[in-house]
């Protein structure tokens, strides 16, 4: 399985000092350390999805991790972007993929980042208070255009964004933009014409699970 590129010094960190237990015949020292390796290693996994074989349907908004829903519809009070918004917000485990996709396609036109708190990502004040990172997607392909807000935000015990994308740069629906370390939350935006296809609690896959649906053009 893929490994992302930012997880290796996580998973050989902890094999320098078994290598040195090891060698000075402390072997039941070095357990821990294999077994810490061996969770990095399934923390920064990076699996292949649906959305890497078939082209998702152009009205399809996916979701952009994978995790547990925390809202659904209308947004929580003072989170979302000034207008008319509905929103899906996704709380990652310490065990879930931490890779990041897009939700939907087009040109990031605003990026934005921001310091913060470290709450829990569960707790509403932590779309208020933590670090994040915001990109705002514009899909011009259609008759008309189709804008799409979404949040990378750190929880309790994350401590990095990474954001692999930026304005000026197209995005595909599904592809891969990015990764937040060790628990966090997903907030997306969209327009209140769409669809929202997805339940608080409901759990959902990155780059696979339809969370929202655009009215079919014309």
């Amino acid at each position: 399985m893929r490994i992302d590129r930012a997880g290796w010094p996580f998973i050989t960190g902890p094999l320098l000092p078994a290598a040195a237990l090891g060698a000075a015949r402390r072997r039941w020292a070095v357990w821990p350390f294999l077994a810490l390796s061996a969770y990095m290693a399934l923390f920064f996994r990076d699996p292949d999805r649906r959305c890497d074989v078939v082209p998702p349907d152009p009205d399809d908004v996916l979701s952009p991790a994978d995790g547990v829903v925390m809202v659904a519809g209308a947004p929580q009070e003072g989170v979302a972007p000034g207008g008319e918004w509905q929103q899906v917000s996704v709380f990652l485990s310490v065990v879930d993929v931490h890779v990041n996709r897009s939700p939907y396609r087009g040109e990031v036109v605003e990026s934005s980042y921001r310091k913060g708190s470290f709450l829990a990502a569960y707790r509403k004040e932590s779309a208020h208070r933590n670090e994040r990172s915001e990109l705002w997607l514009r899909d011009t392909d259609g008759p008309e255009p189709r804008t799409v807000v979404f949040r990378q935000i750190v929880g309790v015990l994350a401590r990095r964004i990474v954001t692999r994308t930026g304005p000026g740069q197209r995005l595909a629906t599904g592809e891969r933009m990015g990764l937040m370390k060790f628990g966090s939350r997903m907030d997306v935006f969209v327009p209140p014409e769409c669809t929202v296809t997805v339940s608080k609690g409901q759990r959902v896959r990155g780059g696979e699970t339809v969370i929202a649906r655009w009215p079919a053009a014309g």
